[in-house]
């Protein structure tokens, strides 16, 4: 049942996994909570809702920094068992309570400035040969 939840944002997750550079954007404040919209209004960007589901909520988002995921879940057991999945595709992310922001490195460093949150790394698939 998992990987069906995972599913429709695998193919997300593969098109904005990139590799990049990018600094930490300075002081980090607390990590914000909300809906998804509300988290979207805090960076400005007017969510492109993909799944709407009591579980979980997730939306394509564009700001100025670039092009990201946002997904909210009910519980913060559901985000953490999401995230460690997810990792598997590769990318980055910004994890907050009950929400996480998934996107190329410079952009999810860019919203920890108004997010806050943590940063974690997915699987890095440059590094396999061919």
């Amino acid at each position: 049942m998992r990987v069906t939840r995972l599913a429709p944002v695998a193919a997300v997750l593969l098109a904005l996994a990139g590799c990049g550079p990018g600094g930490d954007t300075g002081r980090v404040p607390p990590a914000a909570t909300g809906s998804l919209e509300e988290l979207a209004a805090e960076v400005q960007c007017e969510p492109d809702v993909q799944t709407d589901a009591d579980e979980i909520r997730q939306a394509i988002c564009r700001t100025p920094q670039g092009r990201f995921v946002l997904v909210t879940f009910a519980t913060d057991r559901g985000r953490r068992e999401w995230t460690e999945e997810a990792k598997d595709y590769g990318g980055h992310y910004l994890v907050g309570p009950k929400w996480v922001a998934v996107g190329d490195e410079g952009v999810v460093r860019a919203l920890r400035g108004t997010l806050g949150g943590e940063l974690e790394a997915g699987a890095d698939h440059h590094a396999h040969g061919g």
